[in-house]
């Protein structure tokens, strides 16, 4: 402790030091390297927990001083160099106000008090404003925008002084920035001071532009963890927000949310946690899929490009499977009978197209020519007839309207091994499997079927196969060599 002390009586004449010079208007790099020292210093527990109000308040005189050259209607290209060290300045103080706060409550309501978020959110203000070609501005604007996450973290006081300073204004200056750390940074102070009731001010004109702004920098840097976190755990539990956005978004920030959705319900399954996302929310995205999913036929023209909206359809697709794997919050999708029939057809459609013609749609046993699996529409088919499996999961209605479109031959002929609809084969059982379950009717239709040979006996002879009918039952044979 007595170390603690000393070190921090060095440190406060060092403060002193700095003070006159910078009163005076000089800044050397000998203050620059008083600042960065007390910074260092700060990283130590004792240390930090030996800084009183005093302290505290010379280094906010510093801040405020080293702060008053920088005017941007100031700076011309003649007094770079003098402003850039006044800026250091600035930075190290910021980085002791960042180091201070760090698991210091003390510290915390110490510099809230004097006035330290306030005024630092003011300099950043003012900083954004100065000319790019200033080389310490990022570095000040990042440890400000660090300094003001510290000060929220874990302290209810600091978060609402934030919020009430910052919101929306700031946000919507700071997360358009062309600077991907400021960004995050950003995104970390508004994470760290959100909460259930501020969400809710999101849905004001002011508001919504915050929200565009965090998915518009989401898609642009799907990385950032803390975007991730404002969309997942706050914005997908409001429906009438998502609403209000999903229409406005291009088509690049569209994909990027139905990413985060298709994630957060997917990860919620995994955890045996109740997802985030909203009925509402889910049978929006429903409704949507029902809608425009017929726009995936354009694909059978095998020179058609795969365009925006072919992407959302096949995102929205995988959602649909996943909310239907028998989550049982999602599960009030199996009452909505237009979505089994979309999908149905849809299936028969994309499978006839396939058939008649050579497109992403056709099925294919030549492995050594199979489409990249970047192609998106990759295993439509297969998450097509998974959704139908999904959907009659211990549902009479759903099995009876199967049987009633037709389905189960439809179902049936897409048990096969197909590259363009990786497992097609195992999900086309499962999904019998759950239409046959219980139900008569459909085990009927089974039973009336006659055994006609291998459907396409070609597609096993290339792979080096072949079948033969022995007492009633199908052999699976290799192809002798030669024949």
């Amino acid at each position: 402790m007595a170390a603690s002390t000393e070190s921090m009586e060095n440190a406060a004449t060092s403060l002193e030091v700095v003070l006159e010079s910078l009163q005076k208007g000089i800044v050397s790099d000998t203050q620059v390297e008083m600042m960065r020292n007390l910074t260092i210093l700060f990283r130590e527990q004792p240390f930090r927990e030996s800084a009183d109000g005093s302290f505290f308040h010379h280094l906010l005189q510093i801040l405020c001083q080293a702060t008053k050259v920088i005017q941007p209607h100031y700076i011309t290209e003649k007094c770079f160099t003098p402003t850039d060290e006044f800026l250091q300045v600035t930075t190290e103080c910021f980085r002791c106000q960042r180091n201070a706060c760090v698991e210091c409550p003390k510290n915390q309501n110490s510099m809230r008090d004097l006035g330290f978020i306030e005024v630092t959110i003011r300099i950043l203000d003012k900083l954004q404003k100065l000319p790019t070609v200033l080389s310490h501005k990022l570095e000040a604007l990042r440890c400000g925008m660090q300094f003001l996450g510290n000060a929220a973290a874990g302290n209810r006081e600091c978060k609402e002084d934030i919020w009430k300073l910052t919101f929306p204004d700031f946000f919507v200056t700071f997360l358009g920035y062309d600077d991907e750390k400021v960004v995050a940074y950003c995104s970390m102070v508004l994470f760290t001071c959100l909460d259930d009731g501020k969400a809710e001010q999101f849905l004001n004109d002011k508001g919504i532009e915050v929200a565009f702004q965090i998915i518009n920098q989401c898609a642009k840097h799907p990385d950032l963890d803390w975007l991730i976190l404002i969309i997942t755990q706050f914005f997908l539990k409001s429906f009438d927000l998502v609403e209000r956005l999903y229409g406005k978004l291009n088509y690049q920030e569209r994909l990027r949310l139905l990413e985060l959705v298709y994630s957060e319900v997917e990860d919620s399954a995994s955890c045996m946690k109740e997802s985030v996302v909203s009925e509402k929310l889910a049978m929006f995205l429903a409704d949507h899929f029902q809608h425009s999913c017929k726009s995936i036929l354009k694909l059978e023209d095998e020179t058609a490009e795969v365009d925006e909206e072919c992407h959302i359809i096949i995102k929205l697709l995988n959602i649909l499977c996943e909310m239907t794997s028998d989550i049982k919050k999602f599960m009030f999708l199996q009452q909505y009978p237009e979505i089994l029939k979309i999908t149905v057809e849809l299936l028969r459609e994309v499978h006839l197209s396939g058939k008649t013609k050579k497109n992403i749609f056709s099925g294919t046993h030549d492995f050594a020519q199979i489409r990249t699996v970047s192609h998106p529409a990759v295993g439509f088919k297969a998450y097509l007839i998974r959704l139908i499996g999904n959907l009659c999961y211990k549902n009479p209605e759903n099995q009876n309207k199967v049987r009633e479109l037709d389905g189960i031959p439809l179902i049936l002929d897409n048990c096969c091994i197909d590259g363009n609809n990786p497992f097609i084969n195992q999900w086309a059982i499962f999904t019998i499997r759950n239409v046959l379950e219980d139900s008569q009717e459909n085990q009927e239709i089974i039973r009336q079927m006659k055994s006609q040979g291998v459907a396409d006996p070609s597609t096993l002879r290339d792979l080096g196969f072949c079948v033969e009918e022995r007492d009633g039952r199908l052999l699976l044979k290799p192809v002798k060599k030669g024949k």
